[in-house]
């Protein structure tokens, strides 16, 4: 199989994949695509309509569901939804949506339709062992619950939205148990994947990690 040029990174809940993917992409001069987003626009398409996992209906509302990626930002049917993805509630369905294989069927296809040029950072939950199989460069990045939850904590307290750490806690538990276990592309490393534990590491030191194993292999 021919190496895509491109850097897939999955890993668990408030680990900062994205951050992480967007802060790499800029290293890089490639382009950073948020598949992540794409499956919160769904959900948010989902809640609007009072639409849930396993409803009939569901497939063919995500059918009809035109998403553009602009730089960081996200259109859902033209609409700038950048802002209303990124609530609480839509956090909470994102997950169990993804895992239902009507949704993952109609995303997917559009996901590899995009990435099949090369020069793409790419980060989620499966995405080294589903989407990209053949991505040049595979890291599993995570944390201990803990180190997620402070900085998932921190993240709503400087957006303003309210938040009590043991529920934050409590919802990532929730979302571990619920992505690891779930019988369509469960969460998991890729077996050639770099595993990269950033409970004590910043941002640069991350970056750094992934950059250097991406040059070991021919970046």
């Amino acid at each position: 199989m021919a190496r895509l040029a491109l850097i897939a990174i999955d890993g668990p809940s408030g680990v900062g994949k994205s951050t992480t993917a967007k802060a790499l992409a800029a290293r890089l001069g490639w382009d950073y695509l948020d598949t992540g987003g794409m499956y919160r626009c769904a959900a948010l398409a989902a809640l609007r309509s009072g639409l849930g996992p396993g409803d009939p209906g569901i497939r063919d509302l995500m059918d009809r569901l035109r998403i553009e990626q602009i730089g960081t930002s996200f259109l859902m049917d033209h609409e700038d939804v950048s802002a209303a993805i990124r609530t609480p509630e839509v956090t909470r369905l994102s997950s169990p949506l993804s895992a239902d294989p009507r949704v993952r069927e109609a995303l997917v296809p559009q996901q590899r339709r995009i990435g099949e040029r090369g020069g793409w950072v790419v980060d989620g939950r499966d995405i080294g062992t589903v989407v990209f199989p053949d991505a040049c460069c595979k890291v599993f990045l995570t944390a201990s619950i803990d180190a997620r939850a402070r900085r998932r904590f921190l993240e709503l307290q400087a957006k303003g939205q309210p938040a009590e750490f043991p529920a934050v806690l409590a919802d990532l538990a929730e979302r571990d148990h619920r992505d690891s276990t779930r019988d369509v592309a469960p969460l998991r490393p890729a077996e050639d994947a770099m595993i990269l534990d950033s409970s004590d590491l910043d941002l640069g030191q991350v970056v750094t990690a992934i950059l250097a194993r991406h040059q070991r292999h021919g970046g």
